[in-house]
């Protein structure tokens, strides 16, 4: 490759010469392509692994110099004698005439390296490339990483590091590789090779480890082994990326058809994936649609009427939202959605102020920013694209006062200033007639319904009269919602029920319907219109419960892991008890799946849900903290998990809320306690003050933290207990024997291959997975991939390519029963039990005459593994399939 011309003193010292001419040079690397190289060859090999990524495996490269210069510039690198040929060529039929006709050495190196540069830019700009220093550096490690690990063009790499690789008690130095789909280690010591190949997909465990020896060290656990890598220059920014790419690739594995793989495969540096990352937080943060991207933030002041102060933090800006958050936590945010904005101007005394002003006329004052110009020009611009509406104010009655005088101080509706007197009036509970409007506001659901008009109409439109298996467990929940409000108990409240969740079946058919959602729901629709409670459990599945509410409740155990670790760190007198009861896994469940809604009194449970979309799953972790540590001794003293339970159970049936203006409504689970002596009345409120006191440190970034290390952990486990229970059927285990992992994880695998780097067998790889279908069935792979678990299964087949193919091919024909070019899991064991047959009929047949038949055919028999499966597999495709047909 052509590479930006750099200055070398020194043009032989590691340099054999190859061709040479009055203004080139082609050299080759000492020790490159003469067989072990001798001495020479393994110091220098060991010498580019250490101290440089790429030289190694670039161990061509063409100079230039003027005949009266000491100085040369590199203009060329090739990692094969072929394309650095090709540039050598090139050099020689288009420059070498004309660089004679100069007379001044000067220009002649000024004409050269314009040249050079003029086709580096050509490139870039017909593929797309970004000009930047390291541009070259990292093209020679795309270059060595392909070629060291086998990686095409599709498997892009992200970044790579110098460091040290423990095997044993030895470390390794050399060059760690991180890709969108793979971690990889090089290592060249002294003519010994150190390779390791790992997808993000098999991470079970991502950690940071700090010991006496190894004070910055990463640790990579998999299913198999623990790689520990150590002396990083910059080890957070490492590990930061490692955990972003096992994250996307956790992602993906539990969601294929969900996950935006398109987009992925655009992120192809750190600063991209940096980028994606704070996009995420941000929108967590202010609770945005999930489709809203960061384009900056900046430093400046908030302008505070309520206090008559200048707030120092930072404003985001994004595609659809401006919005504010203060460098002191929890003092003051706001959301300022531009739909919103009548006005912005940049006229103040301040110095670089923003004044914004909103079709509720309300005006927020800026100041201090540093790209005020482009912030007032992109507000116009959005401006010019929308058109007024009306603002609608809710009207407030005499009995929320506190709240009345609350907006006329900080505002109201999406643009509100939320301050701690905020939080404050949540954990003394919203009014009844203000829930729903709240929980929109707080919940982000409001910006996602108004960015989207109509859409709730048009999905109830598309999935009225459609039947599904969605659908039918929607049906058979829908009078176990609440039976015992009043609002469900006739078919108006019924109906309203089965609209919003089957239209959000419909538009999440990976999610479709899960037990829980209808509990939350009919909680929904009794302080919220239908459209309304549509949105706010939109925001609950897709944002503040992620992967909650799927078939397999991965977000709900994940976050039983994280509260298991909280109650080790809070409650340690208690937790080693609570493990050996096994009650903390079966109590969390059901408290997070419906946010205490189906273990506590109605008219109390709503006064969780007020915090929760407030604050959001902090609070949940709280709360069961809390109830945890005000029944500690209780929980000390019982035998049993059904005792403990008991106690959780009666504590949990007491909380009551004496400010509800509703009547006492029973539920399920008071309902199925016994009637021993009831447990003292617990306010509701004092219960969440009490949480906020003892447990009001726990952080909602160190809960991302945590539920990150436990979704490498769950999904993983999920994954072998699946394939577990796969290949432990009895035809499949009668069909495996030895190679189950192979057989069920390989094609998983294969599955996983073609989603990164595509097919060519002209399928897309996410129409080939169907989540919804039993696990033998879900994944189905093509031809292409059909052959990389043909050479796993087959060993002699990488070893004779040239048969291999074409048994192959006549393998997969004959799996494919249905004709459709795909194969899936029961078709693939169905054929490979139809060839473990034929081969046991052979060894049968061959024990049974084995007193007629040569020694040296027993000899071959017992000696030679590969080659009778080599016969196997002949007699096999004569057996099933007559080589005549096509």
């Amino acid at each position: 490759m052509w590479v930006h011309p750099e200055e070398v003193l020194q043009a032989g010292a590691l340099w054999i010469t190859e061709r040479a001419n009055p203004y080139f040079i082609l050299q080759k690397r000492k020790g490159h392509g003469d067989g072990r190289g001798g001495l020479a060859g393994l110091l220098v090999g060991t010498l580019d692994v250490v101290l440089d990524s790429s030289a190694r495996v670039a161990p061509y490269r063409i100079l230039y110099q003027t005949p009266d210069s000491v100085i040369y510039w590199i203009i060329a690198h090739g990692c094969s004698r072929k394309e650095i040929t090709e540039h050598w060529e090139w050099l020689e039929q288009n420059l070498l005439q004309t660089l004679s006709i100069f007379e001044n050495e000067n220009d002649i190196t000024t004409f050269v390296k314009g040249k050079v540069q003029g086709i580096i830019a050509e490139y870039n700009k017909n593929h797309d490339v970004k000009e930047d220093d390291d541009t070259d550096k990292f093209k020679e490690a795309i270059c060595a990483f392909r070629k060291l690990f086998g990686m095409p063009e599709e498997e892009k790499l992200v970044n790579y590091y110098s460091c040290s690789y423990w095997k044993g008690r030895v470390p390794r130095q050399g060059w760690l590789y991180l890709s969108i789909n793979h971690i990889c280690f090089y290592s060249y010591l002294l003519g010994k090779e150190a390779k390791l190949v790992n997808r993000w997909a098999d991470i079970t465990q991502l950690e940071k480890s700090a010991t006496l020896l190894l004070p910055d060290a990463v640790k990579v656990s998999t299913r198999v082994a623990e790689h520990v890598f150590s002396v990083f220059l910059n080890i957070n920014e490492t590990f930061k990326l490692m955990e972003q790419l096992a994250n996307i690739a956790m992602r993906q594995l539990l969601d294929n058809k969900g996950f935006e793989l398109d987009n992925l495969l655009n992120l192809v540096s750190p600063r991209d994936l940096d980028a994606r990352a704070k996009s995420e937080r941000y929108r967590a943060l202010f609770r945005l649609p999930k489709d809203e991207k960061l384009d900056g933030h900046t430093g400046c002041t908030l302008w505070t009427p309520f206090n008559k102060m200048h707030i120092l933090g930072q404003m985001f800006v994004s595609t659809n939202y401006i919005c504010f958050t203060s460098k002191e936590e929890t003092l003051c945010s706001l959301i300022i959605p531009l739909r919103e904005v009548s006005l912005a101007d940049s006229s103040n005394f301040l110095p670089s102020p923003l004044s914004i002003s909103t079709k509720n006329r309300m005006t927020f004052l800026f100041a201090n920013l540093k790209d005020r110009d482009f912030l007032v020009q992109r507000i116009s611009d959005f401006l010019q694209q929308t058109t007024s509406k009306i603002y609608f104010e809710r009207e407030i009655t005499g009995s929320e006062q506190a709240w009345k005088n609350h907006f006329t101080e900080y505002g109201q509706g999406v643009c509100m200033y939320r301050t701690e007197k905020t939080k404050d009036l949540v954990l003394k509970g919203i009014p009844e007639n203000m829930r729903g409007e709240l929980w929109l506001l707080f919940s982000g659901a409001i910006n996602e319904m108004a960015t989207h008009p109509g859409y709730y109409e048009d999905l109830v439109e598309k999935s009225m009269g459609k039947y599904n298996l969605a659908t039918e467990e929607i049906e058979r929940d829908l009078h176990r919602s609440l039976p015992e409000h009043p609002a469900f108990q006739n078919e108006m409240g019924i109906a309203a029920l089965r609209r919003v969740l089957t239209a959000y079946a419909f538009r999440n058919p990976n999610i479709g319907y899960c037990q829980a959602m209808n509990i939350v729901t009919s909680v929904l629709l009794l302080y919220a219109k239908e459209e309304e409670a549509f949105w706010l459990l939109v925001a609950l599945c897709e944002r503040m419960l992620p992967d909650y509410y799927n078939t397999r409740v991965v977000g709900a155990l994940v976050d039983q892991g994280v509260f298991e670790e909280l109650a080790r760190e809070y409650v340690p007198e208690l937790y080693d008890c609570m493990q050996d009861l096994g009650v903390i896994s079966t109590i969390s469940l059901s408290w997070f799946l419906t946010l205490f809604l189906s273990v506590m009194p109605f008219e109390s449970a709503v006064v969780v849900v007020d915090c929760f979309f407030y604050e959001g799953i902090k609070v949940i972790f709280q709360l069961a903290l809390s109830v945890l540590h005000a029944n500690i001794h209780q929980l000390l003293g019982a035998k049993d998990d059904g005792e403990a339970m008991t106690v959780l159970g009666r504590y949990l049936d007491s909380v009551t809320n004496k400010d509800s203006t509703l009547p006492p409504i029973p539920h399920l689970h008071s309902l199925l306690t016994d009637d021993g002596d009831p447990h003292p009345e617990v306010d509701i409120f004092k219960l969440v003050r009490s949480s906020y006191e003892k447990f009001g440190s726990i952080r909602a970034d160190v809960i991302e933290q945590m539920r990150f290390k436990q979704r490498l952990r769950v999904i993983q486990t999920i994954e072998d207990t699946t394939k577990r229970n796969v290949v432990t059927t009895p035809a499949i285990t009668h069909t495996l024997y030895g190679t189950p992992d192979v057989g069920c994880g390989g094609f998983q695998a294969e599955h996983l291959t073609s989603c990164y780097w595509g097919g060519t067998g002209g399928s897309n790889p996410t129409e080939r997975h169907d989540p919804s279908l039993p696990y033998l069935e879900q994944y189905r792979i093509d031809l292409e991939q059909f052959k990389g678990l043909f050479s796993l299964l087959f060993p002699w087949a990488p070893v004779n390519e040239a048969h291999a193919d074409p048994l192959a091919l006549r393998f997969f024909r004959l799996l494919d029963h249905n004709g459709d070019s795909l194969i899936n899991f029961r078709e693939f064991i169905s054929g490979l039990s139809e060839y473990w047959w034929v081969r046991v009929c052979i060894k049968q047949k061959l024990m049974n005459d084995r007193s007629n038949l040569p020694k040296w055919i027993l000899s071959l028999y017992r000696h030679n593994e590969m080659l009778w499966q080599i016969i196997s597999s002949m007699v096999y495709f004569r057996c099933f399939m007559p080589w005549g047909s096509d």
